[in-house]
């Protein structure tokens, strides 16, 4: 590969940065933010205001060494629930919060393993949410599932919901890599499930794949991607397994000896890229990867794309409600999140209280500064707005990055462009935004930045 020396100068392969999948991100996120204030975020909203719903479900039967998700398992189903019980309550008190009509246009079941739920939860669920908030001109509802832990009832139950997004968690085939990711799940057992959805009608399919796998070398990689694209999904992730054991304790049981280094990942991402293009899948951002008819090529090529906790997205809804233990939610003024931990969230919303834990209030500036860095993170290039063009605090951030990445990065005094071999810098140059904040949040919470 080219420019490796050039990646490694600017520090692509030792320096560890926020995803950005908000601007701040969520390590930056604080106690300051309350019950008190989200209602005030809540009374304001305009009649009819278009909203999104994400609820998580955190429990699964078996935790993957990979993941460093909000997460807990359970061997039964005894939980679950109680679990969905309070969900319920929690999503009546904040509709309650809502003073005006609001239109949910879009709903998301993710974890944790959603489906890990019976049919007759999932029922419960999707039949309680419907009461409270009204979801019958849904533009999509999407899950995550588990081809390890759904079945037919399950599936069915859901497209009588409306159903009409899934996304399949596969990581890697490769029996090897599996067994040293704890998580086993054969070919067949998820083609199995893609028919099953196929056979609803449920042909929009994302699938989740990472990079940077113990074990993983081109040929495995290259084995699974030509067994994914034999099942033809719409969409595939393609994100960077983070090796952050201090914060995810389970990690520790993965051989950190056998991890690629930040050359070789470099270089997986990079088969995997020209493997998929060579398909016919447009590259949206830095690691998804889409079918041109799919919605979320189009809102690429038409410049609608936005990026947000759930990656990148074509959903322009200005509020993202999370209910559940340790979701976020997402507000014009700020973010808000509650507690991760499930028996401290259930105390809470047992006592009729708010689960909220903390977030952050967006100011000015952070509303310039985040514009910017979504620009980047989606397209690799940002023209300033003249609000943004007047205000010295954003031009100074600009002209630091200019100056740090000088044979990197492009400036014309409007747009902000990345040179093409520089893309893998984009997260790096996104974090230069933030020169100014005085109160850096721990570095150890951040991810490897390829």
């Amino acid at each position: 590969m080219k420019h490796v020396s050039d990646l490694r100068r600017h520090g692509l392969f030792d320096a560890r940065v926020p995803r950005f999948t908000s601007y701040p991100p969520a390590n930056w996120f604080s106690e300051g933010v309350n019950a008190e204030c989200v209602r005030t975020w809540q009374s304001t909203a305009p009649k009819d205001a278009e909203i999104s719903l994400y609820v998580h479900i955190p429990f699964c039967r078996r935790l993957c060494w990979f993941c460093a998700c909000r997460t807990q398992g359970t061997r039964n189903d005894a939980p679950l629930a109680p679990y969905v019980e309070r969900v319920l309550t929690e999503a009546r008190a904040t509709r309650d919060g809502f003073t005006q009509t609001v239109k949910p246009k879009r709903l998301h079941l993710g974890g944790g393993t959603p489906t890990i739920l019976s049919a007759d939860l999932l029922d419960r669920l999707l039949s309680g949410l419907n009461d409270i908030w009204g979801l019958d001109d849904l533009e999509e509802f999407s899950v995550e599932v588990d081809p390890t832990d759904v079945g037919p009832k399950r599936l069915a139950m859901l497209k009588k919901h409306g159903l009409s997004r899934a996304s399949l968690g596969i990581q890697d085939f490769d029996p090897h890599v599996q067994q040293a990711i704890g998580r086993e799940q054969s070919f067949e057992m998820t083609a199995d499930v893609v028919t099953q959805l196929r056979d609803l009608d449920v042909d929009a399919l994302n699938f989740d794949l990472l990079y940077g796998l113990p074990f993983q070398t081109e040929q495995t990689l290259t084995a699974t991607l030509q067994a994914a694209l034999e099942m033809e999904p719409t969409r595939i992730a393609l994100f960077g397994y983070a090796h952050v054991p201090w914060m995810s304790k389970r990690q520790s049981l993965i051989p950190s000896d056998a991890l690629p280094k930040p050359e070789k990942r470099l270089e997986l991402f990079d088969l995997a890229r020209r493997t998929l293009l060579g398909q016919g899948y447009v590259q949206i951002g830095i690691d998804h990867f889409a079918r041109p008819d799919d919605a979320l090529a189009q809102a690429y090529f038409d410049k609608r794309l936005t990026r947000s906790f759930q990656g990148y997205t074509d959903d322009k809804a200005p509020y993202l409600i999370g209910l559940g233990a340790s979701a976020i939610s997402t507000y014009p003024q700020g973010f808000a999140q509650n507690i991760p931990v499930t028996g401290k969230y259930a105390a809470e919303v047992e006592a009729d209280r708010s689960p909220i834990w903390r977030g952050y209030a967006l100011n000015d500036l952070d509303h310039l500064k985040a514009n910017v860095v979504e620009q980047l993170m989606c397209y690799h290039a940002a023209t300033l707005s003249d609000v943004q063009l007047s205000d010295e605090r954003v031009l100074t951030s600009i002209l630091h990055i200019v100056e740090r990445f000088s044979d990197a990065v492009t400036w014309d005094g409007s747009t902000l462009s990345i040179a093409r071999w520089a893309h893998p810098l984009v997260r790096l140059i996104a974090g230069a935004t933030t020169n100014d904040h005085t109160e850096q949040s721990d570095q150890r919470t951040y991810s490897a930045a390829i």
